[in-house]
């Protein structure tokens, strides 16, 4: 199994509701993509200072099926859709056993 997670930082600028479109099309998104084995996405909660703001974790049944989510037109399309509130982000792919 392959693990897929993304942490993000938004722009000052970014209001609620840039935020929310961006959570919305994430979860949109989900269902359109049938390599995903698993999708979680959320808020951090804020317990602690300099954390980043946003999580994405999408397991896949191997590395394939992750870059074909990678370079999925539903995926590029909420990148593109949404990048203009992200200051910064992180991002790992590792192996785990189920």
């Amino acid at each position: 199994m392959i693990r897929h997670t993304v942490m993000f930082r938004f722009k000052e600028s970014a209001s609620s509701e840039d935020i929310s479109a961006f959570s919305n099309g994430l979860t949109e998104m989900v269902p359109k993509i049938d390599v995903i084995a698993d999708y979680e996405h959320g808020s951090d909660l804020g317990v602690n200072e300099g954390n980043f703001d946003y999580v994405v974790t999408a397991d896949f049944a191997d590395a394939e099926a992750y870059v074909a989510y990678r370079d999925h037109p539903e995926h590029k399309d909420v990148i593109a859709r949404t990048s203009h509130v992200i200051e910064d982000r992180a991002a790992v792919q590792f192996e785990w056993d189920v």
